[in-house]
């Protein structure tokens, strides 16, 4: 396993690529810049020992199903940093991150690292890049992890940095660290699948015929918890028909891209997936009501849903059906041929308005120690270092194995843009519209239209050096 998503992902590497991926809700954001803090992206000194240990540090992470799944989880990590370096460290976790530290980051008051992945409602990791308001952590991956003898670098899993997923201005710098990684696929009920003698569909073709004896037993095909989690599905289904050009043109909004026939493809398994939706999911894809939309397939209301391995954690507590078991599938091959699963990354990054970004970055290089890894695996977390999946066992070892059973790995996103008024987030133009295409308020063509006017704009203000 570890030396076959090693090869795919340093494959990913020649793409250039921006993380889409959301992993849970959040709250929709104001699209104003933050306020305070350095216009530049620069960062501090990137020392490793300081004499005097720097801080408390304040520590912001996203409490999410991992947080779920072994309760305390990142206190435990909070702890054995402060342990190994003597940094004290202050953390705020909460569902609602943006929520809690949006005020006092307008304010002027950042915290010293942030875990918060792109692709959420809120938008506030994209606002960030867009405003150029991270730190350069580049130095963080010659750094000795702390209590180790090994540099972040040598741990890491070849391919996790080096694309936009970690440098968003292609400047050769990095700005964001990869931290959970996640198979992403279309999850279900695999009771439910043994008992009616239904076997996964591996074209959209068979999805459809699938779907129809599904509805016949008031089943419906497909749900989705929020639109956010269209940042790795139609980013995957790209790939799956198209290949890894047409991605990369994709993903970088080349003229003329989305009137291929390789888009025209894409853009119509949407608009019949759509018509397979339960009709329930527009009202329940918010940050309040996204579980109600996962209960559909607990209940075996709806056969597939794209997420992440996380869901296990998340919905632990919930009710389900009588032989529920949890299984996951790559997307169907498209033109290409080619089943897809993307490789989904949380980010953790500083601001470049931090107080203590020299213990910033230390903090950040111990995330990819053994002591935090081990912390964090007892959550279902899996950092990206090599031999983390070596140990893994009951669901995580089957999703994980993903890979190894023939699935291409897709990382990357749409690539970022600067701020321009009039212009939204690339969830608002691609994604958010979903909602509408399953009631019938929206057309395709009328979507695909809206694509390609702000695809323009997107391409002309592409971030760079």
């Amino acid at each position: 396993m570890k030396k076959m998503l090693s090869l795919l992902l340093a494959s990913a590497m020649s793409l250039s690529l921006l993380a889409g991926c959301g992993g849970a809700p959040a709250p929709a954001q104001s699209n104003n810049p933050p306020a305070g803090g350095s216009s530049t992206s620069q960062g501090g000194s990137g020392t490793t020992d300081p004499t005097t240990p720097a801080g408390p540090i304040k520590v912001a992470a996203l409490s999410s199903g991992y947080e779920t799944t072994y309760p305390g989880m990142w206190q435990e990590v909070c702890d054995a940093f402060t342990a190994e370096t003597g940094v004290e460290v202050q953390l705020i976790l909460e569902k609602n991150l943006e929520d809690v530290i949006g005020p006092s980051m307008q304010g002027g008051d950042y915290p010293d690292a942030i875990l918060c992945a792109t692709g959420r409602e809120k938008g506030l990791t994209e606002q960030f890049i867009k405003d150029k308001l991270i730190a350069d952590i580049t130095d963080v991956l010659s750094m000795t992890v702390p209590g180790e003898s090994a540099t972040v670098s040598s741990k890491l899993v070849p391919g996790f940095v080096g694309t936009n997923i970690t440098n968003p201005y292609n400047d050769g710098k990095t700005y964001l660290a990869p931290m959970f990684y996640s198979p992403c696929g279309l999850f279900y009920n695999a009771g439910l699948f043994a008992e009616k003698g239904w076997t996964v569909p591996t074209t959209w073709d068979g999805m459809w015929e699938l779907g129809d004896k599904a509805a016949a037993e008031g089943i419906a095909l497909f749900t989705y918890p929020t639109t956010g989690y269209f940042d790795t599905f139609f980013p995957t289904l790209l790939y799956s028909v198209g290949g890894p050009d047409f991605f990369n043109k994709a993903m970088n909004y080349a003229e003329g891209v989305w009137d291929t026939d390789e888009a025209k493809q894409c853009f119509d398994v949407m608009s019949k997936l759509a018509s397979y939706t339960a009709k329930v999911t527009p009202a329940q894809a918010n940050d309040s009501d996204f579980t109600q939309n996962q209960q559909l397939i607990l209940d075996n209301k709806a056969l597939f849903m794209p997420n992440g391995t996380w869901i296990v954690g998340e919905m632990a507590d919930a009710p389900r059906a009588d032989g529920f078991q949890w299984g996951m599938c790559a997307l169907p091959g498209g033109g290409s041929g080619t089943s897809a699963s993307y490789c989904w990354l949380e980010q953790i990054w500083i601001p470049s308005g931090a107080a203590n970004i020299d213990a910033g970055k230390q903090f950040v290089a111990f995330m990819y120690s053994d002591k935090a890894a081990e912390i964090f695996a007892k959550g279902g977390a899996a950092q990206p270092i090599t031999g983390i999946t070596d140990g893994m066992e009951g669901d995580n070892k089957i999703f994980y194995s993903i890979y190894d059973n023939g699935a291409s790995a897709v990382m990357g996103g749409f690539a970022a843009y600067a701020s321009v008024a009039g212009l939204g987030s690339v969830r608002e133009v691609f994604f958010d519209p979903f909602n509408s295409l399953v009631s019938g308020s929206l057309t395709t063509d009328q979507w695909v239209e809206n694509i390609n006017t702000a695809s323009d704009q997107m391409r002309a203000n592409l971030l760079s050096e």
